[in-house]
C-alpha cells in the first residue's frame, strides 16, 4: 500500500516537471515567432552632376594701397581725420601752416597784374606806330621797338599767370588730401612737427579693402585643368565669364565671401610647381585685411556620374579605412570597403565600393551588424544628416524617418564622426 502511494507520487511529480518544460518551451518559440527585424533608414544612391572643389591657402591684400606724402615743407597745424577711419579721394587730411605760401600767392597775383597794365599800355603806342609807319611819320626802328615792348609784356603776363599758378597750387597744398579711397592707418607725425616734400616717412598709409584681392596658389597640373573645365563651360561663371571662388578667413570658416578669378600668372614658380592666381573678393563689411591668411574653395572640373554618401552611413576602422553598411536585394546588412575622394558638403564623394542602386544604412548603424536581415525605410538625404547617437538614431528609424531637426544637428558631428 505505502510503496503504491510512493510511485504514485514519482508520477506526479514527473507530470509537473514535464508540463514546466513544455509551458518555457512554448514560450520561448512565441517569443521567437514575435520577433521583428530592426528598421533602419537607407538612403538609396544615384549619381548625379557634381562640381569638383578644392580648397587651397591664399593670402588677402589691399586692392589699392597709396602712402599720404607732403607736396611742400611746413608745419602741421591740424589732423583732420580719425585714425583708422573710412575716408574718401580728396578729403583733407592734414593742414599745414598756410602762411607763406599765401603771400608767395598774393605776390604772385600782383606781379600779374602789373603786367597785364603794361599790356594794356603798350598796345595803344604799338598799334599807334604801325599805322604811322604806313605814313612814314615815325621811323621803322620806333615802331619795330613798340611792338617789341607789347610783344614782351604779353610773355610777362603769360610768365605771371604761370607763376600765379604754382602759388596756388603750393598753397592748395597746404591742405593734404587724400589721394584714394579706403581706411587709413595711425598718423605717424602729430600738429607742430615740421615735414617737407623729400622726407622718407609718409604721414599715413591708405589701404582700399573692398574689394579686396586674394592671391593663392595652385599648381600647375590643377590650373590646366581648370582651364580646360572653363573653355568647355562646366564651370560657373560671373556675367563677365570670370570663374567663381568662396572665400573664408582661415580662422573663422563661418564667414563666406564671394569672389572671382581675375588673372592668372604668366609663368609656374620653378621651386613650387605653383601658378599664382588672383581673386577680387567684395569685402563689405572689412572681414578681410591685407596680410591675412584666407581658405579659397574654388571649381576644379565636373564629376557627371559622381557618387555622394551621406556623410553619417561611413565610418572608419582603427586604421583610418572608411566603410559603409549596405542593404542588398533579400534586406541583409552586408558591409562595404570604401573610397573617398573629399568632402562634397555633409556628404562625401565616394570613387570604389558603391555602385548607383545601392542602399547605404544611414540610421540604426549600431543597432546592427553584417549579416542581419533588417527591414528597410527609405530616407531622403538632400545634404542632411542624422544624430550619431546609436539610440536617437535607432529610435528614429523603429518609427521612420527621422526629424528635420535631427538631421540638421547632425550636420556638425558627421564630418568628425566620418
Amino acid at each position: 500500500m505505502n510503496v503504491n502511494k510512493y510511485s504514485r507520487g514519482l508520477f506526479l511529480a514527473a507530470m509537473a516537471a514535464a508540463a514546466t518544460l513544455f509551458s518555457a518551451c512554448s514560450t520561448q518559440t512565441n517569443a521567437s515567432q514575435t520577433s521583428q527585424p530592426t528598421t533602419v533608414g537607407v538612403y538609396t544612391l544615384k549619381r548625379q552632376r557634381y562640381t569638383i572643389k578644392t580648397t587651397l591657402p591664399g593670402r588677402a591684400a589691399a586692392y589699392m594701397t597709396s602712402d599720404v606724402r607732403p607736396q611742400v615743407e611746413g608745419i602741421i597745424e591740424k589732423r583732420l581725420f580719425k585714425e583708422g577711419s573710412e575716408v574718401h579721394k580728396g578729403q583733407a587730411l592734414y593742414q599745414l601752416d598756410p602762411a607763406k605760401y599765401q603771400a608767395a600767392y598774393d605776390s604772385a597775383n600782383a606781379d600779374l597784374a602789373e603786367a597785364r597794365a603794361a599790356v594794356q599800355s603798350a598796345r595803344p603806342k604799338a598799334e599807334r606806330y604801325i599805322k604811322a609807319a604806313k605814313i612814314d611819320a615815325v621811323s621803322e626802328q620806333d615802331k619795330d621797338d613798340a611792338v617789341a615792348t607789347l610783344a614782351q609784356d604779353r610773355a610777362t603776363v603769360q610768365a605771371d599767370k604761370a607763376a600765379l599758378e604754382t602759388a596756388r597750387i603750393n598753397l592748395d597744398y597746404t591742405r593734404i588730401k587724400a589721394p584714394i579711397s579706403g581706411v587709413i592707418s595711425a598718423s605717424t607725425y602729430t600738429p607742430g612737427a615740421l615735414v617737407t616734400d623729400a622726407q622718407d616717412t609718409a604721414l599715413a598709409t591708405i589701404r582700399q579693402l573692398d574689394p579686396i584681392y586674394v592671391d593663392i596658389k595652385q599648381t600647375d597640373t590643377r590650373f590646366l585643368d581648370l582651364k580646360q573645365a572653363l573653355r568647355q563651360g562646366k564651370l560657373a561663371t560671373t556675367d563677365d565669364n570670370k570663374v567663381k571662388v568662396e572665400i573664408s578667413p582661415a580662422g573663422n570658416p563661418g564667414i563666406k565671401l564671394d569672389g572671382r578669378l581675375e588673372f592668372a600668372g604668366a609663368s609656374v614658380d620653378e621651386t613650387s610647381g605653383t601658378v599664382t592666381l588672383r581673386a577680387i573678393v567684395q569685402n563689405p563689411n572689412h572681414d578681410l585685411l591685407p596680410g591675412m591668411y584666407v581658405n579659397a574653395t574654388l571649381p576644379q572640373g565636373v564629376a557627371t556620374k559622381a557618387l555622394l554618401v551621406p556623410q553619417q552611413a561611413v565610418t572608419r576602422d582603427d586604421s583610418g579605412n572608411a566603410h559603409c553598411l549596405v542593404v542588398n536585394a533579400k534586406d541583409k546588412v552586408i558591409s562595404r570597403s570604401l573610397q573617398i575622394a573629399a568632402a562634397a558638403g555633409n556628404r562625401w564623394r565616394v570613387t570604389q565600393g558603391l555602385a548607383a542602386g545601392d542602399r547605404v544604412i544611414v540610421q540604426g548603424l549600431g543597432k546592427v551588424n553584417a549579416g542581419d536581415t533588417v527591414k528597410t525605410v527609405a530616407v531622403d538625404a538632400e545634404g542632411k544628416a542624422l544624430k550619431s547617437n546609436d539610440d536617437t538614431a535607432t529610435s528614429s528609424a523603429d518609427t521612420g524617418v527621422g526629424t528635420d531637426k535631427q538631421d540638421h544637428d547632425n550636420a556638425s558631428t558627421s564630418a568628425t564622426g566620418g
